[in-house]
């Protein structure tokens, strides 16, 4: 297994350029264009997975509006040959601090996960996700109706954590 540099791991919007690189998720040019041109682009927060610019993945938060603003649902995808690099959990940290920056509305994240994918589970969790539970019989992935857990992560996570950073750094200093 090649091993990734996480630190060539970026961000940023799509562009119309990344269509060659979306071929590892599409079946054509077209197809890809037409995705990144009416989905990606005006997508209010899918960003781009890339390596030295190049465009390897996705994540994308779908923030609610009304009543429900206070939450949005996330996802990810990462083209299969980067599979087990950690890339998909460097990603998900670094989308999860700049989301709550761009809309501090939303205190809460959700990501539904298909309770056999073992590898997106370790992702969430190590990105520091909760569990809450199992939502049985809840959608249907390839065809078949399926059982899904449920993770959270609040935006008062990173009050903790600052605080904690705070006071460490407070005593190091006395």
């Amino acid at each position: 297994m090649e091993v990734v540099d996480l630190s060539k791991v970026t961000l940023r919007p799509f562009k119309l350029e990344d269509a060659d690189d979306f071929l590892l998720f599409a079946v054509s040019k077209e197809e890809a264009l037409a995705h990144i041109k009416d989905v990606c682009i005006p997508h209010p927060w899918r960003r781009s997975i890339c390596i030295d610019d190049r465009s390897i993945g996705f994540v994308s938060i779908f923030p609610y509006s009304g009543d429900d603003r206070c939450r949005a649902n996330f996802g990810y995808g990462v083209a299969v040959k980067y599979w087990g690099h950690g890339i998909a959990t460097k990603a998900v940290t670094m989308v999860v601090s700049q989301f709550f920056v761009d809309f501090p509305e939303v205190v809460r994240l959700e990501a539904f996960v298909d309770v056999e994918n073992k590898a997106s589970q370790r992702v969430v969790e190590k990105a520091g996700f909760q569990k809450e539970g199992m939502l049985r019989k809840y959608e249907y992935l390839k065809g078949k109706l399926r059982d899904l857990f449920l993770y959270s992560f609040l935006s008062t996570y990173f009050a903790v954590a600052a605080a904690a950073a705070d006071a460490d750094a407070d005593a190091e200093g006395s």
